[in-house]
């Protein structure tokens, strides 16, 4: 709720802060963050929402996903075809901005595509523009063969370590933004637009100078939002809380203080127990806005559709899962595969992940249960 911010200062210095604080969101042009009623609204019209974040089996990052060399049509159709069985409506898609600099036209093409392939199977996906977490140094190109036994030992980050702390690549990381969001602000195929993954994340390969980048990224963070709004689009703007205290506004952190006022609906992650996971839904029913966790289901960690799902329909609360079909990302293996990795042996449980790659569901009850609680989805096999 805004008065958790509200500071006690004198009438006019009161008026200028307001002042300020519109301007700031307005981006100068009008354009303004969603009202709590225009919110609610949208959401009222939503389905209950349930997805998983996905990329294809046959990619090992958002960069492999969607350079002209690598993309595919084909497994896109097949794998979200798998989603739209179980009943899944959602899908938390990864961007990359270096795809937008080499090639705008042709990145928006195969956007284009994906988002017609998703719109054949009823989802509608979740774009991210910007992503805080593991390798800092993106590159186009071939991208390497997974690392033996480690879980997302491909994935980059966007923009990269380099491009985030040189302030003359601002106006391309402003000409990305603007650029998709943009071409797509009118996509009714497009559910919404989740501005910056985990912003304060220091990064999977221990990124040094982690002062430096969350100092930055909290600088960039409100003009990306910005950015985005100055499109005027017709889909919600979020960034989601993934960490920190957020039941007391004093012992927020700066960057999850930012992502709270500048969403339009609260999206967080979470991967819990499901006691911890009802904690985090109800500290954020305060704000009074749609609330979407857009990162959950980490069965080794005690965050499972069992649990957490029948929680979230309860609350209303829309529910993306990581991972689809296992795949190049490795992320059936546990985070701590990062320090032993899982070469000799296998974990005695899939940490994430839906589907085989063959298509047959890791265990047949998540499946069921996920149609059971959306109440959609045929088996493959009876259509």
């Amino acid at each position: 709720m805004k008065q958790r911010h509200i500071l006690v200062v004198p009438f006019m210095l009161s008026v200028l802060f307001v002042a300020c604080t519109f301007g700031a969101n307005a981006s100068g042009d009008g354009s303004a963050k969603w009202s709590e009623a225009k919110a609610n609204d949208w959401y009222e019209k939503q389905p209950w929402l349930v997805g998983a974040n996905y990329i294809p089996s046959n990619a090992i990052n958002e960069l492999e996903m969607f350079q002209a060399a690598t993309f595919d049509p084909a497994i896109n159709d097949r794998e979200l075809g798998l989603a739209e069985s179980i009943g899944m409506n959602t899908a938390r898609v990864f961007l990359q901005d270096q795809l937008w600099e080499q090639d705008p036209a042709g990145f928006k093409d195969r956007l284009n595509t994906f988002l017609g392939i998703a719109a054949k199977h009823h989802i509608r996906p979740l774009l991210v523009l910007f992503d805080s977490c593991w390798e800092t140094n993106p590159h186009l190109g071939p991208q390497h063969p997974p690392i033996p036994g480690i879980h997302n030992s491909g994935w980059v980050q966007s923009p990269g370590k380099e491009r985030l702390l040189n302030l003359a690549d601002e106006p391309k990381l402003r000409s990305y933004v603007v650029g998709v969001v943009g071409a797509f602000a009118n996509d009714d195929r497009i559910l919404g637009w989740d501005i910056w993954n985990e912003p304060d994340n220091r990064g999977g390969d221990k990124m040094e100078d982690v002062p430096a980048k969350v100092k930055r990224v909290n600088e960039l963070l409100p003009k990306a939002f910005a950015w985005a709004r100055s499109m005027h689009p017709t889909q919600p703007l979020t960034s989601g809380l993934w960490t920190g205290n957020w039941s007391d506004p004093a012992k927020e952190s700066a960057t999850t203080r930012i992502q709270l006022e500048e969403s339009d609906v609260i999206s967080f992650h979470n991967y819990d127990w499901p006691e911890k996971f009802t904690e985090r839904i109800k500290e954020l029913q305060v704000y009074h806005r749609p609330l979407l966790c857009t990162e959950y289901m980490a069965r080794g960690a005690g965050s499972t559709f069992d649990g957490s799902l029948p929680i979230a329909k309860k609350y209303n609360v829309a529910a993306i899962n990581w991972g689809l079909v296992a795949g190049k990302t490795q992320t059936y293996l546990p985070w701590d595969s990062w320090e032993r990795p899982y070469v000799l042996l296998q974990p005695t449980i899939w940490f994430h992940e839906v589907f085989r790659k063959d298509g047959t569901p890791y265990r047949e009850h998540e499946v069921t249960l996920i149609r059971e609680l959306t109440g959609r989805g045929t088996p493959l096999n009876t259509r």
